[in-house]
């Protein structure tokens, strides 16, 4: 999708999300009027940190999707980066919940050490599917 064809794009998400004119979207997202002038004009590719901040305003589509469609990301590198991000963050919550664990009580302690377990193998085996097929079809491409 080119600039324009985005910008059209774009410009009918926001008309079918409520918003009728440029400026209301504007003020709900926090990004200048400016910018979604010529975001929709075709002038001005999106950035991450627009798209972002205009996604949750948005409806029927959400952020990995605008960048997508702005060609920013295409689907495979998104499904594998959103693997990676899922995986990254449970490992977050893992390292507070153990950073905590000694004040933590009896039962929380036990639910833990039942689920984390589980829920990494989980993660890592939908990590690594996606990762398969990312792989699977950049070599394919490449043949």
């Amino acid at each position: 999708m080119n600039l324009k064809e985005f910008g059209i794009y774009f410009a009918e998400l926001r008309e079918k999300s409520g918003y009728r004119s440029q400026r209301e979207l504007a003020d709900k997202s926090g990004v200048s009027h400016s910018t979604i002038n010529r975001i929709e004009a075709g002038t001005h590719k999106a950035k991450p940190e627009t798209l972002k901040a205009v996604a949750p305003f948005l409806k029927g589509v959400d952020y990995e999707e605008l960048l997508e469609k702005a060609g920013i990301l295409n689907e495979d590198q998104s499904n594998v980066s959103t693997k990676k991000d899922d995986l990254a963050e449970l490992h977050k919550a893992i390292s507070r919940a153990f950073h905590d664990f000694d004040s933590l009580p009896e039962d929380e302690k036990n639910f833990l050490l039942e689920e984390i377990p589980e829920t990494v193998q989980w993660k890592l085996n939908e990590f690594r599917k996606a990762k398969a097929k990312f792989l699977e079809q950049k070599n394919n491409k490449n043949k």
